[in-house]
């Protein structure tokens, strides 16, 4: 990658649409749209923040390619820092493809994916928490998810990762200062104010690492498997979740062979359900695989919806499924055809025996749609512990975050052992200096290209 090159790309799905963006960034980006561009002033004469209507013309034989507007926008005060153009054609996709494959023609470079955003790293105006949450803003498909997006971009996280750094390079300091004088008869601090400010950055290092998990969610959603034997409603409740018929209900055992799954978004989470077969012994091969890909489900589900007619009795099948369910760690046990008559005393002793606690248990009438809303809530607030507005702290919403943190962790917790045990002022500073170099890779300060490589690879080409 070069940086000295001038990129463009299309900026806009590729389909038809009223309106497409073919973009460029770089020292000829003005140059190099004036060779194809007709209108009343060059671009390279346009003040910057401007839009200038014209013509995208073929320069070998002088026939129009589009009508178009184009923002001519000058460094440093645009995405990259650098000169950026952007063309806005119609949005079809020849147009589209014809207009960028005479700017590659005439000096530009295709630009590699997410390269926009890469030169806006590298050239200092956002930081990498920042560039990550443009691909967030981009993937987003739920609310939750948008405004997790939207607070990393506003500088959330990097304020709070610079606080961390800010405190920890204040610590190395006052390392620092005492090996440099360590000959001289001085205490800058002593060992039992240098032990509180390792043990204050390890709970500021906690409470960090605590959202982990939450970021996750918010950010990649969960995956929720129904499971329960054969006819009991499970492909019912996807249904009722959907709000339309994706899956075949029938009272015929065994109808689900295989698993089926679909997405919603519930109070702002993105959730897959999955519609697994249902568990029972059976000779028939096709069912086997169905039941042995449910438990695949099941054992990477975040919440498992376990399924109970309560119109008819605790078998040793529903007895079967509790003994492969009964290890995680979050189920709900969803009690089926409420709206039909039925004794429910049977079922709840059973789930007394196995220790259910009724918090834990949702009544239901799939048909009828009914208690859906709540179960809805109980999921959600299964998965998400102690829910926070996603306004009031900073999240850490991917593996590389957190893995850093826990590497920042780890070294301070090195470095508090080696006070403890009365090593020398340089030892604990190696180990203090390794959590500060951790922390520097969240913000992209201390970053390598495989790391740059892999973040920007999930951006689109124009991003």
């Amino acid at each position: 990658m070069n940086l000295e090159d001038t990129i463009a790309a299309i900026a806009t799905p590729i389909g038809e649409s009223a309106i497409g963006i073919v973009r460029l960034s770089g020292e000829q980006a003005c140059s190099i749209a004036d060779q194809v561009y007709r209108g009343k002033t060059p671009l390279v004469h346009c003040p910057s923040h401007t839009i200038q209507y014209g013509h995208i013309v073929d320069p070998q034989t002088g026939d129009d390619i589009d009508e178009v507007l184009v923002m001519v926008m000058r460094a440093p005060r645009t995405f990259t820092t650098e000169d950026m153009i952007e063309i806005n054609c119609h949005g079809g996709i020849y147009i589209l493809r014809r207009v960028l494959e005479i700017l590659l023609q005439h000096g530009a470079r295709l630009a590699q994916p997410g390269e926009f955003t890469q030169r806006a790293f590298l050239n200092g105006r956002i930081d990498l928490t920042r560039a990550e949450a443009v691909a967030d803003l981009i993937h987003a498909q739920t609310e939750s998810a948008l405004q997790s997006a939207i607070h990393q971009l506003e500088g959330q996280l990097a304020h709070e990762i610079e606080t961390l750094q800010n405190e920890v390079i204040s610590l190395l300091a006052m390392l620092e200062v005492s090996i440099d004088f360590s000959e001289e008869d001085i205490e800058f601090e002593s060992a039992e104010q240098t032990q509180a400010r390792l043990t204050h950055l390890q709970q500021h290092l906690d409470q960090l690492l605590a959202t982990a998990e939450e970021g996750r969610i918010y950010r990649e959603g969960i995956t929720v498997a129904i499971v329960g034997k054969p006819n009991v409603g499970k492909s019912s409740l996807l249904n009722a979740f959907l709000q339309e018929e994706r899956a075949i209900v029938s009272h015929i055992p065994g109808t689900t062979r295989d698993t089926i799954a679909e997405t919603v978004d519930l109070e702002g989470v993105l959730t897959r359900l999955v519609d697994t077969a249902g568990i029972r012994e059976t000779t028939d091969l096709i069912e086997q695989e169905g039941v042995r890909r449910s438990q695949k489900y099941i054992d990477q589900a975040d919440m498992v919806l376990w399924v109970l007619d309560v119109t008819d009795n605790i078998d040793e099948a529903d007895r079967t499924i509790w003994q492969q369910i009964q290890m995680k760690k979050k189920i709900i046990v969803v009690l089926n055809k409420v709206d039909q008559p039925h004794d429910k005393r049977p079922i709840h002793q059973y789930l007394q025996q196995i220790s259910i606690q009724d918090e834990n248990v949702c009544p239901i009438s799939a048909l009828q749609a009914t208690g859906i809303a709540g179960l809805a809530h109980k999921i959600i607030r299964g998965v998400l512990d102690s829910p926070r507005s996603l306004t009031e702290h900073a999240v850490i919403t991917r593996a590389r975050h957190r893995e850093a943190l826990q590497r920042a962790k780890t070294a301070l917790e090195h470095a508090q052992q080696s006070l403890q045990t009365g090593m020398p002022a340089e030892l604990i500073a190696v180990d203090v200096n390794g959590a500060l170099q951790a922390i520097g890779e969240i913000i992209g300060e201390v970053t390598s290209d495989d790391i740059l490589g892999k973040i920007f690879s999930e951006f689109c080409i124009g991003k």
